[in-house]
C-alpha cells in the first residue's frame, strides 16, 4: 500500500529542474538557456495547478515516483512550446540521443567506421514508424555520409 504523498514540496520541483537544467555525468541538458527561466515559471504553474486538482482519495494513491514523472512529462512537454528550431524539439522529445557538433567514436553499435562529427539530424515518418536520420562528417577524411533508425514513440 503507499503512503500518502505530500506533493504540495516545492523540493521536488526544485530537485528536478536543478537536475535537467544543470545536466549529470553522462546526462546533458536538453534544455536551451534561453528558455530555463520561462520553462520553469510555466513548468511550476501547470504542476501547481495539478497538484491542487488531485481529491484527498487519489492523493493516498499517488506515490513519489508518479509525482516525479508527472512533474518531467509536464516539463519535456512545455519546454517543446518553448523553443524555436525543430532540432532543439528533436533535443528535449530525444533527450539521449546523439546532438548537432557530438562527435561520434566508431564501434560496432553505431556503425561508424572513423570518428565522425554530426552535422545535421531530421525525424521522418514513415507510416506508423518514426525515424532520426543523422548526417555525419568524418574528422579525418572530411568524407559525409548519414544513416537513420527508428524512434521509440
Amino acid at each position: 500500500m503507499n503512503k500518502e504523498v505530500n506533493i504540495d514540496e516545492g523540493d521536488l520541483v526544485e530537485a528536478a529542474l536543478n537536475f535537467w537544467f544543470k545536466g549529470h555525468e553522462h546526462i546533458r541538458s536538453p534544455f536551451p538557456l534561453y528558455i530555463q527561466d520561462q520553462l520553469k515559471k510555466e513548468v511550476t504553474e501547470k504542476f501547481n495547478k495539478w497538484t491542487a486538482n488531485i481529491s484527498d482519495k487519489a492523493k493516498k494513491e499517488v506515490n513519489d515516483e508518479i509525482v516525479a514523472e508527472k512533474f518531467e512529462e509536464m516539463l519535456f512537454e512545455t519546454a517543446v512550446g518553448l523553443v524555436v528550431t525543430e532540432d532543439e524539439k528533436l533535443t528535449i522529445l530525444y533527450p539521449f540521443m546523439p546532438r548537432i557538433g557530438d562527435v561520434m567514436k566508431p564501434s560496432e553499435e553505431n556503425k561508424i567506421q572513423e570518428e565522425s562529427t554530426v552535422t545535421d539530424r531530421h525525424h521522418l515518418k514513415r507510416g506508423d514508424h518514426a525515424f532520426l536520420k543523422i548526417k555525419f562528417k568524418s574528422l579525418r577524411s572530411e568524407k559525409e555520409w548519414e544513416t537513420e533508425f527508428e524512434l521509440p514513440e
